[in-house]
Formats: C-alpha cells, structure tokens, sequence
C-alpha cells in the first residue's frame, strides 16, 4: 500500500520523552527518509536542551547538523565559543568533529534538529534505533524494544551503541545470557560502556552476573 503524498503533525502533540533533556521523535513518526530530523526540549530555564556531544561517536553518523530554535531560548556552545540563540536562531554546525551542546536560557525552550552526511544518501545514525524502541522501552513492552534493537544490529552490526541499548531491553525483558554477551562485546568496544553500566537501573536485573565476571 502506498504512503500518502504529506503527512501534518503538530509538536506539541508528538510523543516527548523525558530525561536529561526530552526528546521529541520527528522522522520516524512523519516517515521521513530522506535526511534526519527530530526536536529536544528542555522545560525550565538551566535545563540542558542539547546534549554536548560531537558526530565522531559510535552511535552518530557524522552529520552535519542544522539547529532551529523553535521557542523560548537556548545558549549553545560551539567548540568552546558561546552563542546566543532567542527562538528563530537557525545555528548550522559544519564540521562534524566539532563539540556542540546547548541549555535553555528561557523555559520551554525547543530545538529543531536537522541533519545528513555529505556526499551520501542519508542513513539513520546506530543511535536513533533507540528512538524506533522508547515508545515500547517507556510502556515497559520490554520484548518489543529488544526486537527492535535486535533489527538494528544487524543493520549495524558490533555497535557498541546498539550492543549497550540491546543488552539493557534484554535484561529487562528476562534474556540475562544474551544480555550479558552482548554488554560484554560493547565493552570490549568501547570504554564508557562499564562506566555507562555501573549507573544504569536497566541492568539490574543481570548485576549479579555481571559482578561475578572476570
């Protein structure tokens, strides 16, 4: 069956996730296939609304980004240089090593993101399996947001970003061996993963294990 020709959304009726800062899922919603797009939140003033984060990273898919400000006002900073952004601030980030982060300095301060790779057609970021799988992850379908994550490795195979995120809906979802294997193989990948699993409630359920590993 064909998709219709347009889709319409309103922001303030997408699904917002909260945590360090809410995250607003755009492209999957709206179908879109073309370049990425999402939006975060931040509600009160101080809160962060942009996570500091360059596109180098396992989960990233060095992107050049473009960032509106949608409402309120956001300060972000750019490789160490602050700018000031009220809401219509468009801030384009071209060097995809480059640190970029950005707090609210109003509440209700949201940010549009958009983003694509140069020279190639656009492909999801590994991190973005995660947004497919929040929606199942938030209701506690902890079985549907490991069948997720388990799609997404394959698309991405020894990502440790995809590892981490699968091995946390298996714990929960009551598959310990699979989940320690694959924590296990994200950490041998990247570093952060044992400090990342020391603080994570997600792997609970397995910490004994985990624990009394070598």
């Amino acid at each position: 069956m064909s998709r219709p020709p347009f889709e319409t959304a309103h922001l303030d009726r997408l699904a917002r996730f909260g945590g360090e800062l809410d995250t607003i899922p755009v492209r999957i919603p709206l179908g879109i296939d073309a370049f990425g797009v999402n939006a975060y939140g931040a509600r009160e003033t101080g809160g962060r609304v942009i996570e500091e984060h360059d596109e180098l990273g396992a989960g990233a898919g060095r992107h050049e980004e473009l960032y509106v400000v949608l409402s309120g006002h956001a300060r972000f900073t750019v490789d160490g240089e602050e700018l000031d952004a009220p809401a219509g601030t468009l801030v384009f980030v071209r060097d995809p090593a480059s640190r970029r982060g950005a707090t609210a300095a109003a509440p209700d301060t949201t940010v549009l993101v958009v983003g694509g790779t140069v020279g190639k057609a656009f492909e999801p970021s590994p991190w973005e399996s995660w947004l497919e799988a929040l929606p199942f992850y938030t209701a506690k379908d902890y079985e549907r947001a490991r069948e997720v994550m388990a799609r997404a490795l394959e698309s991405h195979p020894d990502n440790p970003n995809v590892l981490y995120n699968l091995a946390c809906c298996e714990a929960l979802a009551g598959y310990p061996d699979d989940a320690v294997a694959h924590l296990s193989r994200a950490a041998e990948l990247d570093p952060r993963v044992a400090e990342w699993a020391a603080k994570d409630s997600d792997l609970d359920p397995i910490r004994d294990r985990l624990q009394a590993e070598p």
